[in-house]
């Protein structure tokens, strides 16, 4: 009798084992996942400040293309996210529009849309964080600085991208008016920068994908890469940036991104 009640213990306590082991393994991915977002934060910290020249490619379904020229300033700051400021150069229906953002690594971020047509500065609201940038496939929300502590995480596993060891890593964002109810991203295992994130909507659908391609290296430290492809598969749209001549540590002060460097912007 005493070994049938040690059976029937031992049936009853399998269950118990069994949600124990999927409870640390979850703790142990959530863990490991914000472990390796932290790594990625801490190898792009202490380029101070940027600027770059891009292009934007946008193609409609169809696969005609329309083009913009712009330039990107960046701005670290202590304690909290960065300051970037967006100018668009051309064509000339866009020429002056610029789009200040200061991210913060908690609350929502702050942005604003000068348009120099109606001259007047123009607030980004909360609620419109998840609409088209500039018409783009990117969101506003896709603009900022992916700081570390918008998202939770959980490691899912490793896996070769394009013949490149990566982690991949599932993030949520932790703003309940982000557009996204999570994304799936590819880590460089050695040199811990993204390769390719895909977005899902906010009825958890496929939506979008962001592959990085043509990395290089400055300041001997700082991956950036050369082009953003953005795809949309819900409207097959696409946008494409293209990145040249960055220049890192040039002066720029929190005066060249207040609001009124808006309508200076030139």
């Amino acid at each position: 009798m005493k070994h049938v009640k040690f059976l029937f213990s031992l049936i009853l306590l399998i269950p118990v084992l069994i949600i124990s082991n999927e409870i640390y393994d979850q703790t142990a991915n959530e863990a490991r996942g914000l472990e390796i977002a932290k790594e990625v934060d801490v190898r792009d910290t202490g380029f101070n400040n940027s600027v770059v020249e891009l292009e934007m490619i946008l193609r409609n379904k169809q696969g005609q293309e329309s083009r913009r020229e712009m330039r990107n300033k960046t701005l670290e700051v202590d304690g909290d996210g960065d300051k970037s400021l967006v100018i668009f150069d051309k064509p000339r229906d866009v020429k002056g529009t610029a789009f200040l953002s200061f991210t913060h690594k908690e609350g929502p971020d702050d942005q604003w849309l000068y348009l120099p047509a109606l001259k007047r500065v123009k607030r980004i609201a909360s609620n419109n964080k998840s609409g088209p940038f500039m018409g783009s496939e990117f969101a506003y929300e896709d603009i900022s600085s992916q700081e570390v502590e918008k998202y939770t995480y959980k490691f899912i596993k490793e896996e070769q991208l394009n013949g490149i060891d990566c982690y991949i890593v599932e993030r949520y964002p932790v703003d309940k008016k982000s557009g996204y109810t999570r994304q799936v991203v590819w880590y460089d295992q050695v040199k811990y920068i993204p390769h390719k994130i895909i977005f899902y909507d906010r009825k958890n659908d496929l939506l979008k994908t962001l592959t990085y391609h043509d990395y290089e290296q400055y300041l001997d430290k700082y991956w950036r890469a050369s082009k953003f492809e953005m795809v949309n598969h819900q409207t097959n749209k696409s946008t494409d940036l293209l990145f040249k001549d960055y220049k890192f540590q040039i002066g720029l002060t929190d005066r060249d991104f207040d609001k009124n460097s808006l309508k200076r912007a030139r």
